[in-house]
């Protein structure tokens, strides 16, 4: 998947309004799925920083935890998916770790963790996995974010 398929994936999935009860279900509709599916996964959705919904499912450490602490950051710092940001850097031929001058025990553009983003407004936190491989990860949260908006249009 390329940057600009990753961009246009942030343009359709897009909330109307996100507040607690929202984050809320959200987490609960990942949590289902990934039981549904058997996915050894911990998710976490946040707004501006606060911790809404954070789960872990058997088969999880306390290393996917810090890993959906190092993507969420990169989502917080740059305002797009962690997918998007290493993509980019890929792109260029180059990676996040030689090219960011960040600190990587805090930040990982890996995938998993998307932004949360309000129509007319911009990110505003971020929903994230950690257990799978880093396509696998964004394509569960992607796939699941766009279930979940199209079944609150459809309310």
């Amino acid at each position: 998947m390329n940057s600009e398929e990753l961009l246009a994936q942030e343009r359709r999935l897009q909330f109307s309004r996100f507040g607690n009860d929202v984050a809320i279900e959200l987490g609960l509709h990942l949590l289902d799925a990934a039981r549904e599916q058997g996915l050894p996964i911990a998710i976490s959705v946040r707004r501006n920083g606060h911790r809404l919904f954070h789960a872990s499912l058997p088969g999880t450490a306390p290393d996917n935890d810090r890993w959906l602490e190092r993507k969420a950051r990169v989502v917080e710092l740059f305002g797009h998916s962690s997918f998007y940001v290493g993509t980019t850097f890929r792109e260029k031929g180059s990676t996040f770790e030689a090219e960011s001058g960040l600190d990587q025990e805090l930040y990982a553009a890996h995938g998993g963790v998307f932004p949360v983003l309000l129509r007319g407004t911009g990110p505003i936190g971020t929903v994230g996995v950690s257990g799978l491989p880093q396509a696998e990860d964004h394509a569960f949260v992607v796939t699941q974010l766009e279930s979940f908006l199209n079944s609150r249009d459809a309310q």
